[in-house]
């Protein structure tokens, strides 16, 4: 029992993280400092367009998926665009990267561990490309 939570650490700690950070979005329990620059700007059009509203919310919904065994891998996948996103925001907006390399390591660990389920996916992606 204990080996299983531990393989299955990575996974719980990002979806912690964005359970706690999607969740603080809508109950602000955690100060944010307020954004300068290019950062400000981008989180302030993300914010003022509702844009951010919807990736709180999927943020939330897919940790969920990551944190039941049977949605675990379909979570993996699909929080994985958000990760990049939020470390190319880091990255080449905040010119600041942070939790979003640890989070990238994460979700590489808790995709790699599910492996055998997206082979699935890739073998009809192959077979789909050899008949065009």
């Amino acid at each position: 029992m204990h080996m299983k939570l531990i393989k299955h650490l990575p996974v719980y700690a990002l979806a912690l993280i964005y359970l706690v950070f999607g969740s603080n979005y809508f109950f602000h329990f955690i100060s944010m400092p307020p954004m300068a620059g290019n950062a400000g700007s981008f989180v302030g059009v993300l914010f003022s367009t509702n844009f951010l509203l919807v990736v709180k919310l999927l943020e939330i919904a897919f940790a969920v998926l990551m944190l039941v065994p049977q949605t675990r891998a379909l979570g993996l996948v699909l929080i994985a665009p958000i990760t990049i996103n939020i470390l190319l925001f880091e990255l080449l907006i905040a010119n600041q990267p942070g939790l979003a390399v640890l989070m990238v390591i994460l979700n590489g660990l808790g995709i790699l561990q599910h492996k055998d389920q997206y082979i699935g996916m890739l073998k009809v992606r192959m077979a789909l490309a050899n008949h065009s």
